[in-house]
Formats: C-alpha cells, structure tokens, sequence
C-alpha cells in the first residue's frame, strides 16, 4: 500500500481524498478483489474517502499520457504498509523510468498546467476563487514541487503563502463539512471576521499570497520549457535581433547590456518601459531587481509627463504597464496606486481587483487593432483617429484609483487623485483639462446605456452637451469601451457592443448636426408604406433602416385580417423578434412573459403603434441555455407561441409558473427602488426599477404599468449580477406623468417586485 498525491507529501485536510495505489504484482485474483472491497468499505465507515487505484510496479513506470496524474502523483509517493522488496522495485524502476521520459515528462505537466491557467482566464484575480485550481492556489504550489523533483525548478521560497493557503482550506473544509475549496462571499465574510478584518483586506491577502504563487510557477514553467525547446527558439532568437546597444532581448526578456546602467542614467529607465511598450516585452528577473533598486531611489517627481508621454503614446504602454505591476513596481512610479494594489470591489459583477482591473482595461484597448470583429474595428478607428492616446491611457491608469478610499463617489475621488497626479508630472493645461473630464466622466456612457432610449433625441442632445467636441467623444467612447471590457469576460457581449457604437453615432450626428428627423414624410414613401407610418412616432424612422421599415411593412401585410404575425432572426450574436398585432392593453406583457417562458434573456424591447391601431413590438434578446440554437425547431414553437400571445390567447401565467426555477444565488437582497425623471425625454416619463431578478420580473413590470392605464413607449433592461435594472418610458395621452399618477405607479411597481421569486435568471 502506497500513499500518494495529497497523503503522500502529508498533506491531507479535514476532508480531503486519501489517495492510494495498491502495488500488486499482476491481475488481483477474487480473493485479493474482496480484500481490497472489505479495505475501502472500512475506511468509508471510518469517515475517509478513499481515492485507490491499482497497479503493477510495470505500469507505474511507463509513459501513458492518457494518465499523467498517476505519474505526477507518485513523484511524492511514500510506503505506507506490505511488501517492502516490492516497493524497493517501484522505487528502482520508478527512477530509471523517470531519468528515461523526464523531458517529455515536464512537458506535458506544463502543458497541463497551462490548460488549467487558461481555463480560469490566466488570472488570479477571481471574485470568488478556487483556492485549489485557480491560478496562484494550492495546485500551482504542488507544480512547483514536481518541477523541482524533476530537476527543472529552483524552489521557490514561499512558506508564508503555503500557510495562509492552508489556512483557508482547512477553514473552508471544516465550515462546509466537506471537500470545499470554493472561497465565496458568504466564507469571505466568515473568514475576515474570524481573523478581525474586513472581507476586502482579507482578500487583498489573499490576492497579494496568491500573485507570488503564480509569478513563481509562471517563471518555473518559462524556465523548464525554454530547457526543451526547439524550432520554437528560433523564433525567440529572431526577437532576440531587437536587441539595442543598451537592451537585449533573450527569450523575449529585457536585460540590461551595462548592469550599472541606471545608477548612471536616470533617464534610461523612461528608455526601457518605451522599449518594453514599442516590442511588447517581459522584463528579466534581474532586470526587475536592478529596475527596483532605481525606482526605491528616485523620487515620483522625477517621472514628468514630457518624459512619460512618449511611452504613453505607444499602443504597447499595457505591456509596460504590466511589467511594472508585475515586479512590484507601479506604486514607485505611481504612489497612488497603493490604494488599489489588490484591492477588492465588492459589487459583485466585477470579475477582478481594482489594480488587475485598470490593468485589463489598457490591454483590451491594445487589442483593439488586431480585432478581425466588424464592429471592434470601428472602435479600432477610433483610436487611429484619436488626437491625444496618451491622454486617454493615463485616464484609464487613474479612473478608477479613487475606490481605494476617500468619502464620497469614487469617480469625485478620482478626479481629485488625478488632479494632483497631474500636476506633479508638470502635465500642460490643455492636458490636464482631458484627463481630468475622461476621469470624472468616465460612467456616463455606461449609465445611458442602461438608462436611456438611444433613439430618443434628448439623448443625443445630452451626451454631446456633456463632451463638446468629436474628440472628447472619441477619446470617452474608447474610454468605456475599456471599462466595460474589463469588469469581466462577458461584459462586452455583442448587444453591448452595438449599443455602444449607436451611442456614438448619434452623439456625433448630434454635434455634427447631421440628424434628419423628418424622413417620416418623405415624398417618395409609396401608398402602403404611407399608410404603415401613418401615425409612428418619428423616433421610429430614425433608428431603423428603410430596409427594416420595409420588413416590418411586409411582415404587417402577411398576418391574417384581425390576427398577428412574428418573426425571430438571429443577428450579431443575439435574436430579434418581431411581432405586428392590433394594439390592445397588455400586449407588451404578455408578449414579454411569452419570452420569460422559453427562458429567454430580454436585451431590449421596443413598442409602436401607428394611426390605424396596429402595434409593432420588436424584442432583441439572447438565448442563454442554447435552446434555439441546438433545436432550431424550437424557433417555429417560439413564433406561434408570440403569435397566440399576442392576440391574448396564449395562457402566460402558467408558462412563467411552469418554467424550471434556477438554484438561487448566494447574494445580498436589496430593496427594490422606483425612480422617476422627467429630463430624458420631451413626451413621456423615464421610469427606472432597480430591483432583485427573477424569471417574469419584467413580465410582471409591464402589466403593472398596463393596469395603471399608461402606454410604454420603450423599455431598456440590464442586469448585474442578480439585481435587474429596467427603464421605461411611460406616457399617458402622449404626455408625461402627473404627480398623483407617479405615487400610484410607483405602488404598483413595488408591488410587482415583491411577488415570489422564481429563481435568479434574466427575462
């Protein structure tokens, strides 16, 4: 009997496997299979979970790539009772077979390793890790350990990070009863408060153990596959021809060519982020030492704006930037980074820290050029066109340092932090004055996102008064573009995307007054599309291409006399639904509650009706579970289902009921808030509902406000994380609301927040 994996480097936790290879010397005969049966039934009663397997000393020395673990497990392998001339031989085979296969051996545990890295995103920096498998957890600690049994690690120093590490397991397993690795945010909570420090300081431990771990395994990798590389080195040498008479460049790290070079130029050390930005490079491990020794000496003041634009201005600055994170060393350039170095934003649609955040936020803008997406390639002009990029990239450096303290919104705090950064690097007035407007309004975009009907003329009047010029358009479109790329992998979705690009366009139509309102009286309009119009709002007309009014047109024309017609189309990652009904009370609900009832995730929805009653409802939504997309049958179901809904006949409320109900997520309630504004738009009210997400939670809304005898001009919805923020635009008569009519509507509204929760997902 042999312990292995955890049990056999001693390392076992309350509920940890205890993993066992029974060395036999061939096929186990019954009596010897009962054996081990009455072996494993003993330790279950015993309260251990027994991982076994069962091997000659042969197949533990042989390579199977389908069973790398095996291998890897007995690197740390140990007798635990039997046949000691038995284990003497797996020892001496075991040692010849790794002396035979050890390159190939160390190749795969890399490859391996780095599968495991990509699968969490290449980052530490997780809301809620696994402190196991995540990158810089329990996992990259053991790889460290193999490596260096297998000769191709130096062993890394890093006892205090192992303990806390263990600390946290041990904690984890014993709060949950059960092998749990997962640090959520109810054990963040428990943790902190057991080690008298609040959950963003414990994380902030966490993270700053975690990014040693992980810089350690990532060097031990590099090191163990540029041993065995091949062809690959003669890429690597071909970089190396970008060496300078003060850099060289091996296996694409920076070192210095005169070791003293700093101590005996300042300026050099300007020269070499410049160099890491223009070739997107890493800096050697001795570059960064000697880099520290010069940045602990010199003082922030000596790093000017003069001096630091030109690496600014690189679209490789998000290397330099990385490089300096990574060696420790931005809070010495930049002293205010202290507040944000591993520190966690707890707003639970954040993916990352604040520091990896801003960091994320450079390199999404770097990707921008090599982007072969259509619409990511507007962007990528946009950032061609872009007069100042320096500019824009301190702003993003800076935009969010105010969440590290300070009272107040962080947005206000950055902007004083900026102010004084600004100043210190002798930054000149005109871009002191961008910097400073990018910082302090670098939510505004994101907030008439979620908030605002991008049609509506009001808008567009509001977001080009609040930049005044095309290139602080450009330069703030490019700004949340970043941002929102970086609050997670999934932030910027394709809907997303597009609605920030719409954003643009009609704030630069705006300041270029270029918008053409009337095109709803065209002359050249025919007989049926006359009539078709006769009575759209002229809002209508100016954000759908005559093409679409075309669609619509003939879609109208198709559906029986007095009966209903829809389509469903797949575009840009996401779905368009289409329906054309007789206007009637509660139309919108039930055709959004047709929707929740598939399960489907509402992007947007908009409502017309013309002067002949006839009212055109168009939904953008996604399909999270894949349903349509792997059963295309199921969009002719979808159809019928808006159809029979439309015309009130399908039975909603039992489709919402009989849908399956998601586990609920682990997350704060918050109370729901109604909020009105009578600013957005000319005609209606702007109606904002902030509150927890369920399945039908939109459905619910529009019959509200349909019961309330109120028309929906158009709705926009959002969600983060569980909370669901839906905006409408309510009108009655074609007027805003009175004040008596508010206090009712808000009434009706909480109420239909408050109904039972279905679950968490978004409809």
């Amino acid at each position: 009997m042999v312990a292995a994996g955890g049990y056999g480097r001693r390392e076992l936790f309350p509920f940890s496997d205890v993993d066992l290879l029974l060395l036999v010397d061939g096929m186990p005969d019954k009596e010897s299979r009962e054996r081990v049966s009455t072996l494993l039934r003993t330790l279950w009663d015993a309260g251990l979970r027994a991982s076994h397997s069962v091997h000659t000393v042969e197949e533990c020395s042989q390579v199977n790539e389908g069973n790398l673990e095996l291998t890897i497990s007995l690197l740390e392998r140990r007798r635990v009772w039997g046949d000691e001339a038995r284990y003497q031989r797996l020892d001496q085979r075991f040692a010849r077979f790794l002396a035979a296969e050890r390159a190939g051996i160390i190749r795969h545990l890399c490859a391996m390793t780095r599968a495991r890295h990509e699968k969490f995103g290449g980052t530490i920096y997780h809301l809620e890790p696994n402190i196991k498998e995540t990158p810089g957890g329990l996992r990259d600690l053991h790889v460290l350990r193999w490596l260096e049994k297998l000769g191709a690690g130096s062993g890394a120093s890093l006892r205090e990070a192992c303990e806390f590490l263990f600390r946290v397991r041990r904690r984890l397993h014993t709060r949950s009863g059960r092998d749990n690795n997962l640090l959520d945010f109810e054990a963040q909570d428990a943790l902190a408060e057991e080690a008298d420090l609040d959950p963003g300081a414990f994380m902030r431990h966490y993270y700053l153990h975690a990014r040693s771990v992980f810089r350690s395994v990532l060097r031990a990798i590099e090191q163990a596959e540029e041993a065995g590389a091949g062809l690959f080195s003669q890429f690597r040498a071909r970089r190396g021809r970008l060496s300078n008479a003060e850099f060289t460049v091996s296996r694409d790290r920076v070192l210095l060519r005169q070791p003293g070079l700093f101590q005996t130029d300042a300026a050099a050390v300007v020269r070499l982020l410049e160099f890491v930005a223009r070739h997107d490079l890493k800096l050697a491990p001795d570059t960064e030492r000697r880099l520290s020794e010069a940045l602990q000496d010199g003082r922030p003041g000596s790093y000017t704006w003069p001096a630091l634009r030109p690496v600014l201005a690189l679209p490789g600055f998000a290397a330099a930037a990385r490089a300096l994170h990574e060696a420790g060393l931005m809070t010495v350039l930049l002293p205010e980074w202290k507040r944000v170095d591993a520190l966690v934003a707890r707003d639970f649609h954040h993916r990352y820290t604040v520091d990896e955040h801003t960091l994320t936020t450079l390199e999404s803008l770097a990707a921008l050029p090599r982007s072969t997406d259509a619409i990511r390639q507007r962007f990528a002009s946009l950032l061609q066109d872009a007069e100042d990029p320096a500019s824009l990239r301190m702003a993003l450096l800076l935009h969010d340092l105010g969440k590290g303290g300070g009272t107040g919104e962080h947005s206000d705090e950055s902007v004083r932090i900026a102010q004084a950064v600004m100043e210190r690097m002798k930054a000149p007035a005109s871009v002191r004055e961008t910097v400073l407007y990018l910082v302090a309004h670098h939510l505004d975009l994101s907030s008439f996102l979620q908030s605002r009907d991008l049609a509506d003329p009001a808008t567009a009047r509001a977001t080009a008064q609040s930049t005044g010029s095309l290139e602080r358009l450009r330069l703030l479109t490019l700004l949340t573009y970043a941002d929102i790329s970086a609050v997670n992998p999934v932030a910027m979705s394709p809907w997303v995307l597009d609605q920030l690009w719409r954003l643009y366009v009609v704030t630069h139509n705006e300041l270029t007054r270029e918008l053409d309102s009337d095109r709803i009286h065209a002359s050249s309009a025919d007989a049926q599309t006359a009539d078709f119009l006769e009575g759209m709002p002229t809002r209508y007309v100016r954000i759908h291409s005559q093409d679409e009014i075309a669609a619509h047109r003939s879609l109208a024309g198709k559906r029986p006399l007095e009966g209903a017609a829809a389509t469903v189309s797949r575009e840009n990652g996401y779905y368009r639904g289409t329906i054309v009904a007789p206007d009637r009370p509660g139309l919108f609900a039930d055709l959004s509650g047709a929707l929740a009832g598939f399960g489907l995730n509402i992007l947007r929805a908009e409502a017309f009706a013309n002067a002949a009653g006839l009212g055109l409802d168009i939904f953008t939504f996604s399909d999270p579970h894949k349903t349509l997309e792997l059963n295309p049958p199921e969009i002719a179901r979808l159809i019928g289902t808006l159809e029979r809904a439309a015309l009130g006949q399908a039975d909603i409320a039992a489709m919402l009921r009989n849908r399956p109900k998601p586990k609920p997520l682990p997350r704060p309630a918050l109370p729901p808030v109604v909020t009105f504004n009578d600013e957005a738009s000319e005609r209606s009210t702007l109606v904002e509902i902030a509150a927890p997400d369920r399945p039908g939670l939109l459905h619910d809304l529009a019959r509200a406000i349909a019961s309330a005898g109120l028309n929906i001009e158009v709705v926009l919805v959002n969600t983060e994380a569980a909370r669901a923020f839906d905006v409408f635009y309510v009108s009655r008569d074609k007027a805003r609301l009175p004040e008596p009519m508010r206090q009712r509507l808000r009434t009706l509204l909480l109420e239909a927040c408050d109904g039972v929760p279905q679950g968490t997902g978004r409809t």
